[in-house]
């Protein structure tokens, strides 16, 4: 009785990481694929490993990290492209982080605004610190979208693995 109690949890758990972690694509506070995968690895564990194996996980696995990096280099890619220095997308990242508070305006826009007032601290002018900002946005939008993909990517190879 315990232990199907203990299982059932174990699978609510699993599916709250899955869509916390699908949240987190989108929230820059939340390591969105990072915790998929954790959700997944427990699923794969709660059947002990049967319908899916070692190699499946180990992919999935290799997508987490790269979306981590592919999201860092993004938004560091963006605004470097438009001339931003390091002010700038320092700037980006806490306006990301402030701007969820926000919602989706929040997040389109805050990275804008912290990497304008970041390379505006560097002593830049206000055209090329709204350029800063414009790339740092496009990353953002970029990298999101790029976690997105990835972890759509995850999920059909997790269920094709799991029923195949």
């Amino acid at each position: 009785m315990l232990i199907d109690l203990l299982v059932v949890l174990g699978w609510v758990l699993a599916v709250l990481l899955v869509l916390i972690g699908l949240a987190g694509i989108i929230l820059p506070a939340l390591p969105g694929v990072p915790v998929i995968l954790f959700g997944l690895v427990l699923m794969a564990w709660l059947d002990g490993f049967a319908s899916v194996g070692l190699a499946t996980l180990l992919g999935l696995g290799f997508l987490a990290v790269l979306s981590v990096i592919i999201d860092f280099l993004a938004t560091a890619e963006g605004a470097r492209r438009f001339g931003a220095g390091r002010h700038a997308i320092l700037g980006a990242t806490l306006g990301l982080l402030v701007g969820i508070f926000f919602g989706l305006p929040g997040i389109l826009l805050g990275p804008f605004v912290g990497a304008m007032l970041g390379h505006m601290a560097s002593k830049a002018n206000l055209d090329a610190s709204m350029r800063a900002g414009v790339g740092a946005t496009i990353g953002v939008v970029v990298g999101t979208v790029a976690k997105g993909i990835i972890a759509a990517v995850m999920l059909v190879w997790f269920v094709l693995a799991w029923w195949f």
